[in-house]
């Protein structure tokens, strides 16, 4: 019986590298779809390290390189893995689990090779990580009990965190309510973290999700004269009618009612 005569091996090797070919094409057209829709589905919304860009900025500069994260000398900064709630590799911390102890000398910001933590900071106490926002129903000091721990723990205390004190209603000894400034509060989150409450009553969240903008169209009268009149009372006078072909004034209620 005659042998069969062997095949073109030239040939099988253009089949075999071809199939290969065709399977990596597949696996990595299933894994950048998964990554475009890992990406769809994240937040926009994440705590950055200090300094960081606006949103937008902050993605399209920020390469994932991880540098900020190798130099966090308390190792609280982390790079989003596949699959969690933010963009593949951008770095975030989590102030629950590790709040930003507020280096002077911010090595995050200096180890970044591309600006998206960017230069122009130059003092830590000027860093707008966040914002911390207090759930009044949940915040032990708002229900009369004795706390203040996150004004206490707060490294910018009296002027991030202050606290008012307010009557109670079945007690001679009043209530120390804690207030969070915004031109302040640097978003480190260690109030937050040191919260006592089973899931803190006081959090850092995004600007953006918590702060509106009154509008340019208001006016600050006391702000002009440095001071508000204690026995101030809105007058109920009508503004004097308007000139043929002119607007009516308009009526400033927060000041004597003078247009």
């Amino acid at each position: 019986m005659a042998e069969r005569a062997p095949g073109n091996p030239q040939r099988r090797d253009f089949l075999v590298k071809l199939a290969q070919g065709a399977a990596f094409a597949a696996t990595g057209g299933l894994l950048w779809e998964y990554i475009l829709r890992n990406e769809a589905r994240a937040s926009p919304f994440a705590l950055r390290p200090p300094g960081a860009l606006a949103e937008a900025d902050f993605n399209a500069a920020c390469i994932k390189c991880g540098q900020c994260v190798n130099v966090c000398p308390p190792d609280i900064l982390r790079l989003q893995p596949a699959g969690g709630k933010l963009p593949i590799g951008m770095p975030f911390y989590e102030p629950r689990s590790g709040a930003c102890i507020m280096c002077p000398d911010i090595p995050c910001m200096k180890a970044c090779p591309t600006g998206a933590l960017s230069p122009e900071l130059k003092r830590i106490e000027d860093a707008r990580m966040g914002l911390a926002v207090i759930d009044i129903e949940n915040c032990l000091s708002y229900q009369g009990l004795r706390c203040e721990i996150c004004h206490r723990e707060c490294p910018l205390k009296g002027r991030a965190i202050t606290l008012e004190t307010h009557p109670r209603q079945t007690s001679k000894h009043a209530m120390f309510i804690p207030l969070v400034h915004s031109n302040a509060c640097t978003g480190c989150g260690i109030c937050e973290k040191a919260c006592p409450t089973e899931i803190a009553a006081i959090r850092i969240l995004p600007h953006a999700l918590v702060q509106g903008k009154i509008g340019e169209h208001y006016r600050y009268g006391w702000r002009d004269t440095g001071e508000i009149t204690q026995d101030f009372k809105p007058s109920a006078a009508p503004a004097a009618p308007a000139k043929p072909g002119e607007a009516a004034p308009g009526m400033d209620y927060l000041n004597a009612g003078e247009p």
